[in-house]
């Protein structure tokens, strides 16, 4: 992505006549700051993981970091030097010979980028009340969320894991795959007698299909028995059961006695890390949706872009999420695809999925925000910044996004559930962000919104660092345009859309 943004750049300053050397430079004093710009907040939400203090993400959130620095370095210093070594070969032959012939053009947006962009700047409303409604629909699935274990049974019906597991499933019940184990420590006579009794009310319990009797080890200080449910682990049955042992059969049965019977198993499990998960996903979100948002406060010294970018984020890994949910939860068209049968959500996968969503969605902000800030600075024109931006941008943000989702789609030719289900997440965020938020509901928005899009209190303007997204040349050319405005108001109240040029 990054690469491709910056040699799109650099081709376009050689067909306005640039010298290599220029286009180059100037390729990386635009493109390139917003690349540093967007592998700063993809960081920052793959580092965000670490603030769940969950050991096995700590190696994923460094190692993807750390891929992320070196890709934006390499972008930054080792592309252009090879962009410099092949000199105009950068074009094709034929942009060449046309260049050579007809000497330098400004390459002006035309084809269908142009009259998309076009299209959006003449009907705002009812397009982003149609890219809106796109994702409420497709969002509207992860409302029946659910995390949970999957197991065999949720694998290939050709697989042999699957097999075994449906024989012993028919034979010996669908609890047999997922026994729940229950143990405590025995301190006396009373503890003894107590679990002696517990058997027989376990299976006078509701979901339980059997337990065994009480098993003691050497000492008798510590026992153990096991229960089969009458469900398969990966049922809400059984997380069912095991909150009703937990709440209401075992804190009955240990009344009287020192007892302190713990439940274990698969489900039980794995429904505690989903509860561990989803307790530290509100923190885990607003950090990585804080920072990025401040971060971009800081590029575009705007208010109204980090909120639009934090909302249409939260909306994109929705959406995702809501396409899991339909395929994997549901079933829609698993089997088909060879992914096996429905279950829950693997308990994992929300803090990976808005980790590495949030770092894509940003990108694809930072880069076509950053063309709009170019030309907004340049000449104080919202709509005119806007339909640029989405012109130049939106080709090679939907070529970016294409590359990413063959790669995220080939997840599935794995044949893993996890692993697919992780592939067409991050492909139907991809697809749905790139063809759908960025190039359809942000332009719309910032139609709709003008030069509110640009807004900024004075006091957070005076306090806050300058550090620059944009080239400085932009950044003088928009003082000054801010300095006639200002002489403007004087004499007469105007907008800086009716000044000529």
């Amino acid at each position: 992505d990054y690469a491709l943004f910056i040699v799109t750049r650099h081709r376009r300053g050689l067909k306005r006549g640039l010298p290599v050397a220029e286009s180059i430079t100037n390729a990386v004093a635009t493109t390139g700051r917003a690349v540093v710009f967007a592998g700063a907040t993809v960081c920052i939400a793959l580092l965000g993981m670490l603030i769940l203090r969950l050991s096995f993400l700590n190696g994923v959130a460094i190692a993807a970091s750390l891929t992320v620095v070196l890709t934006v370095a390499a972008s930054v210093t080792l592309l252009p030097a090879l962009l410099s070594l092949i000199g105009m070969r950068a074009l094709s032959r034929r942009e060449r010979r046309r260049l050579a012939e007809h000497g330098p053009q400004p390459e002006l947006p035309t084809g269908l980028a142009a009259r998309w962009s076009a299209f959006v700047e003449r009907h705002p409303k009812a397009l982003g009340a149609i890219a809106l409604a796109v994702i409420t629909v497709l969002a509207l699935p992860t409302l029946g969320l659910r995390l949970g274990t999957s197991d065999q049974g949720n694998n290939p019906a050709a697989s042999t894991t699957r097999q075994a597991y449906d024989l012993l499933a028919d034979g010996f019940g669908p609890g047999v795959n997922g026994p729940l184990t229950l143990v405590t420590e025995v301190h006396g006579a009373e503890d003894k007698l107590a679990l002696d009794r517990l058997d027989t009310t376990l299976r006078a319990t509701e979901g339980v299909a059997s337990a065994t009797p009480v098993t003691y080890n050497a000492h008798s200080d510590t026992a153990y028995l096991t229960v089969l449910p009458e469900s398969s682990p990966q049922s809400q049955r059984t997380s069912d059961l095991v909150d009703r042992l937990r709440d209401e059969v075992l804190p009955r049965a240990e009344t009287g006695t020192a007892l302190d019977i713990q439940v274990g198993g698969m489900t039980a499990g794995y429904d505690d890390f989903a509860d561990v998960i989803v307790g530290k996903l509100p923190l885990f979100v607003g950090v990585v949706i804080g920072l990025g948002c401040l971060l971009l406060l800081l590029a575009f010294r705007s208010v109204g872009i980090p909120l639009k970018a934090a909302a249409m984020n939260v909306a994109a890994v929705a959406a995702a999420f809501g396409v899991v949910v339909a395929v994997f939860q549901w079933g829609w068209g698993s089997e088909l695809l060879g992914l096996g049968r429905a279950g829950p959500i693997e308990p994992f996968l929300p803090v990976i999925m808005v980790s590495v969503l949030f770092g894509l969605s940003m990108d694809y902000q930072v880069f076509l925000v950053s063309r709009m800030y170019e030309e907004w600075l340049e000449t104080g024109d919202n709509r005119r910044a806007v339909r640029i931006g989405l012109a130049e941008t939106s080709r090679v943000i939907n070529s970016a996004a294409v590359i990413m989702i063959s790669v995220f789609l080939a997840f599935v030719l794995s044949g893993d559930r996890v692993i697919a289900m992780f592939g067409i997440a991050l492909a139907a965020a991809v697809a749905l962000d790139a063809f759908v938020l960025r190039t359809l509901l942000v332009p719309a928005l910032m139609h709709l919104l003008g030069g509110a899009n640009w807004w900024l209190p004075r006091w957070l303007d005076k306090r806050m660092p300058r550090i620059s997204i944009e080239p400085p040349e932009c950044r003088a050319a928009h003082e000054t345009l801010t300095d006639v405005v200002a002489e403007l108001e004087k004499e007469q109240r105007g907008d800086v859309r009716d000044i000529p040029g």
